[in-house]
């Protein structure tokens, strides 16, 4: 599955990151320790550790993924966070992040419903799925509102290195397609 580079919703653009987007990238969550602390990589200290995350998205669009777009703002084409698509055979799991200046304003949401309804139009695609960490509220709101269901609580599941060392519990959502 090789998905489209640039995806569009009604207020935000979707395009696979280039390195001149380390320094927004930076500057707008990974440097930021409360956009970082519910995800899977430690808040970045400089530029530099930007610069090594765009290489890594650049190799995943070379070859089968995980595939990873920028979040732009349609109206000005500020970066305001990331999204990931990694398949797995007949599902995909997603992961994402918003800059803190961002959060609650639907944009999340609705970047999850459209990569989600994209990913099951698939005919290879059965599910679509996502975990978030169990004291991370938003994000599971976030994924209940783009459609998906709670499927339940996976013990000891990875690590949030902002956080813990120690394997943390976290919420799997997801969508499946219909069964015919």
């Amino acid at each position: 599955m090789k998905p489209p580079a640039t995806i569009e919703t009604a207020r935000l653009r979707l395009r696979p990151p280039v390195m001149g987007d380390a320094e927004a990238i930076f500057a707008t969550y990974a440097r930021d320790p409360e956009a970082t602390r519910y995800v899977s990589f430690p808040t970045h200290q400089s530029s530099a550790e930007a610069r090594a995350y765009l290489c890594r998205c650049a190799v995943g669009w070379a070859g089968d993924g995980p595939f990873t777009w920028v979040i732009l703002l349609r109206e000005n084409g500020r970066l305001a966070g990331a999204i990931d698509i990694r398949p797995q055979d007949r599902r995909v799991e997603l992961g994402y992040i918003l800059g803190r200046e961002y959060w609650g304003h639907g944009y999340m949401t609705e970047v999850v419903r459209a990569l989600s309804e994209w990913v099951l139009a698939q005919p290879e695609v059965h599910r679509v799925w996502a975990v978030c960490d169990v004291d991370n509220h938003a994000s599971a709101r976030v994924l209940e509102k783009a459609g998906m269901e709670r499927e339940g609580r996976l013990r000891r599941w990875a690590v949030h290195p902002n956080i813990s060392a120690t394997p943390r519990d976290f919420w799997c959502y997801a969508r499946v397609k219909a069964t015919p």
